[in-house]
């Protein structure tokens, strides 16, 4: 679709943008981070910090892989092979904690779960107990809000493998002799391999890379995400670098594999012969019911603690085991009052900017690299994918670090201490959302199109606005509300790079967490939780009328 010209002219700009503001912040963070004598100090020994956060960063991604993978494998094999009660209501809420903004998920297990939350003092008010029976708090507490968030990884993955199984071959297995959990184990199982493979190498980046549940539960526990954030706060950069290697490293590696086994899944798919669930009657229909409400609840019970916390007046809620006095304030201070209301603005607008320049930019980098005939595309593509693989707070510190003086990048201004580090964190964190949805949609593209708009005359700017851009405008615009939604709630770069003057949402979350402030916090993110919602509707709406 390009030509040559056109393809150099677009490569260009793209790759100067990756290489200097993807690229660059983090080898100047290796450079900065890869001093002997500091890793050796951090990570010499067994009782050292830098060991024990590696080894309960990697502790917890393990078990976090383990428990998701029973969850959710046994979720998808449920919902697949069995007419379940509520089974079509299972299936859309089964998805619901990856819509939820990663603060807002660790705040309705702190409210629900914590020393001080609901379900604990109910149970201690109901049997009469000196102290609370449970709470949720340390490594456990961060490996339960793993599980909750991330399982629902394997369930897609695995659910998409199912849905691609051949069903006579569960009947062939029946009619040699095997029972269920044979089958299960001897036919179901390997035909999943790779989508449990792929599923478990990107639940171990993810928790690896996870920053809010560690820092609001691990009680004094080092992991390496939160290191960085303490070490970076007390002015030790070299420190902060240095655990940014290691934990870069480990991630990097894991999105090697998990783009390796994507891969093969891609060329080892194909298309089963279906068949409908199987019925289940009398008691097993019954034990069936159960657990399916039981998951309900599980699910939908944190979501619907923040909601209920959100009408609560601000100091009501203090010894009791649910709140008993509520009001709509905490709602309509988000529009009245400008203090309440300026976190809300400023979110508003940093999202809206990284968002348009990751439109521009996503989709100029997926026509050179999915139509573009310049050398060198493959690398582009890896740096735009870069992004995702790095976590939120080693990319934070590599802004810090690179824009700690003025630089040609940054106008020949110093950016630290100014509001717009923190919306150029968004574009960098965001550009594989949009780069990955332009690209898909360029894939799935005719050439044919734009080769019979040109022999009709018109130029390769009035084919690409004409023919192409309405053709890929809907993954684009999913993926662009992907974007806006997640830099909305996007918390680990904001805590690390935030000034007074831009302060977000989810550091006001935050702030007012720490000042016992419960109901303005939830309201805060019931807020979020509904732009979610609302651009997910887009977004399928989009994806149903390109289907149209």
């Amino acid at each position: 679709m390009l030509s040559r010209r056109a393809g150099w002219a677009l490569a260009v700009p793209v790759a100067a943008v990756l290489v200097g503001y993807v690229l660059w912040p983090n080898l100047a963070t290796f450079r900065l981070g890869l001093d002997a004598s500091v890793l050796g100090e951090l990570f010499g020994g067994g009782r050292s910090a830098g060991t024990r956060g590696l080894v309960n960063s990697v502790g917890v991604s393990l078990g976090t892989v383990i428990g998701s993978g029973v969850i959710g494998t046994g979720l998808a094999w449920a919902l697949w092979r069995y007419d379940l009660p509520l089974r079509r209501t299972l299936g859309a809420v089964a998805a619901l904690p990856l819509a939820l903004p990663p603060l807002v998920g660790v705040l309705a297990f702190l409210f629900l779960y914590g020393e001080s939350g609901m379900l604990p003092r109910g149970l201690q008010a109901l049997f009469g107990l000196e102290t609370v029976p449970f709470a949720f708090g340390g490594v456990g507490a961060v490996l339960a809000v793993h599980v909750y968030v991330f399982y629902v990884y394997v369930y897609l993955f695995v659910g998409a493998s199912l849905r691609d199984l051949d069903a006579s071959l569960l009947d062939a297995s029946a009619d040699l002799g095997a029972g269920p959990w044979t089958t299960f184990r001897r036919v179901v199982l390997p035909l999943l391999r790779p989508a449990l493979i792929g599923s478990s190498l990107l639940v171990f980046m993810l928790s690896m890379a996870s920053f809010t549940a560690p820092l609001l539960f691990a009680e004094g526990e080092p992991f390496l995400t939160t290191q960085i954030y303490q070490f970076k706060t007390n002015g030790a950069l070299d420190r902060a670098a240095a655990v940014s290697v290691v934990l870069t490293g480990i991630c990097l590696l894991f999105l090697v594999g998990a783009e390796a086994q994507g891969a093969a899944t891609r060329a080892a798919s194909g298309k089963g012969v279906g068949r409908g669930p199987g019925p289940l009657r009398g008691g097993a229909r019954l034990a069936a019911g159960v657990l399916v409400g039981l998951a309900l609840l599980i699910v939908l019970l944190p979501v619907a603690t923040v909601v209920l916390l959100s009408f609560v007046a601000e100091g009501s809620w203090t010894t009791q085991v649910l709140p008993d006095t509520f009001t709509l304030g905490n709602y309509a201070a988000l529009a009245t009052e400008p203090d309440v209301l300026a976190p809300i603005t400023s979110s508003l607008w940093m999202a809206s900017l990284a968002t348009a320049a990751n439109v521009v930019f996503g989709v100029a980098t997926a026509v050179v690299v999915v139509k573009g005939k310049v050398p060198g595309r493959g690398a582009l593509r890896a740096l735009s994918l870069l992004p995702f693989a790095i976590p939120g707070t080693v990319v934070a510190l590599g802004l810090l670090v690179a824009f700690d003086e003025p630089s040609a990048l940054a106008g020949g201004a110093v950016l630290i201490g100014t509001v717009w580090l923190l919306p150029l964190a968004y574009f960098v964190r965001h550009v594989p959302l949009v780069v990955r949805a332009a690209q898909a949609s360029l894939e799935g593209f005719d050439d044919r199109l734009s080769e019979a708009s040109a022999d009709l005359g018109a130029g390769p700017w009035t084919t690409f606005r004409r023919v192409v851009l309405p053709a890929i405008a809907p993954g684009v615009i999913a993926g662009a509300l992907l974007t806006f939604v997640t830099a909305l709630g996007e918390f680990v770069a904001s805590v690390m790079l935030y000034v007074y003057a831009n302060r977000p949402i989810s550091v006001e979350v935050f702030a007012q967490l720490r000042i016992f402030e419960f109901g303005q916090a939830a309201a805060y993110s019931v807020l979020l939780m509904a732009l979610v919602v609302v651009s997910v509707g887009v977004s399928r709406l989009l994806g149903a009328n390109r289907a149209l």
